[in-house]
């Protein structure tokens, strides 16, 4: 059966296990949220040495992961079985192999819970074995989140710890760390530590506790561009060359990529407030003003924008021609686009 991830962590806080999980999908996030779940509460600690056994795929094959889930718990109601990295299973989705797994998923013991984890990809849907799994057993398929929709994801996830994000720190957490959850909660984490819950998380605590400044961030070398400021693009780009470590060039290009990009969609578009649009763009609305901003800005013109960061990919990967600086690369970029 599928479940979502919340649906399987509700049942899991309600005692309520299930014999078989298989946890799959590009987010491994949710897919060790609920692996470690099960991990840490299933059993009480004293049980856990007789009736606990966490095994790799690499390490293991399906006969042995099968056999272990077969024992019956000692002096306890259950046993807990984890499979970590299956994707690393050198039998796993084999054909001779089915046969053993049919068996066992038909009628899997329930004094077990076996939680099957394969990570950073979709398992195959259309084979026998999948299939058998959606049948037989919980299955959670865990996606990637869109970069529009990590403001969000982090405000709820201090909320849920009764902390509160302010909008604008969780933006430049978002510009700054992207759509990787598990970097993004160790950062909030570190965060919670070192505020106290009833003051909301503000900007100048992520520059002081993480490092991510609120002045010299990819979020504020765009607004620089919208407003064709020179001199605050030149000191944002001056504190990134004193600092390389803070904003490393390819993925700098990256997001100014995929910021002109939505730019361009915008700018070619009569109607900017179409909700289809804005739906296809995945922008968050916090940053929506400014987007058409830079809409109004750059027009047509922001695919020259998208042309000359392009350029500038070529220009650090050593492919085009020239011997230059990371930054002495960023400078002419920001500058030709500045002169659009």
């Amino acid at each position: 059966m599928i479940k979502t991830t919340e649906v399987v962590l509700k049942e899991l806080k309600d005692k309520s296990f299930d014999p078989v999980y298989f946890l799959h999908g590009e987010e491994s996030f949710f897919i060790d949220k609920i692996s470690d779940f099960i991990e840490n509460n299933t059993l009480p600690e004293s049980e856990r040495s007789f009736n606990q056994v966490v095994l790799y795929g690499k390490d293991t094959t399906s006969g042995n992961i099968i056999s272990q889930s077969k024992r019956f718990p000692m002096m306890a109601e259950k046993q807990v079985v984890i499979i970590k990295e299956l994707n690393q299973l050198p039998d796993w989705g084999k054909e001779d192999n089915f046969v053993f797994w049919e068996k066992y998923l038909n009628k899997p013991l329930t004094s077990t819970v076996l939680v099957l984890s394969y990570k950073h990809k979709t398992f195959n849907k259309t084979t026998k074995l999948y299939k058998l799994l959606e049948k037989k057993a919980t299955v959670v398929e865990t996606k990637k989140i869109y970069e529009n929709q990590v403001p969000t994801w982090a405000s709820n996830y201090v909320s849920e710890k009764k902390y509160k994000l302010e909008p604008k720190a969780a933006q430049l957490l978002a510009e700054s760390v992207g759509t990787d959850l598990s970097r993004l909660a160790g950062e909030l984490d570190k965060l919670m530590l070192n505020v106290k819950p009833n003051e909301p998380i503000k900007e100048d605590d992520i520059e002081k506790f993480i490092g991510i400044s609120k002045e010299y961030n990819i979020f504020e070398l765009q607004k620089a561009l919208i407003e064709k400021n020179g001199l605050k693009a030149t000191k944002i780009l001056n504190y990134w060359e004193a600092n390389p470590k803070k904003q490393p060039l390819i993925p700098t290009l990256s997001m100014l990529f995929g910021f002109f990009a939505k730019v361009f969609l915008l700018s070619v578009e009569k109607n900017k407030d179409n909700p289809e649009l804005l739906s296809v763009l995945k922008l968050n609305p916090y940053v929506v003003k400014e987007y058409k901003a830079a809409a109004q800005v750059y027009g047509h013109k922001s695919i020259f924008a998208l042309q000359y960061i392009q350029e500038a990919d070529l220009q650090c990967k050593g492919i085009s021609l020239g011997n230059l600086e990371d930054s002495e690369i960023l400078k002419e970029l920001v500058f030709k686009i500045l002169y659009l």
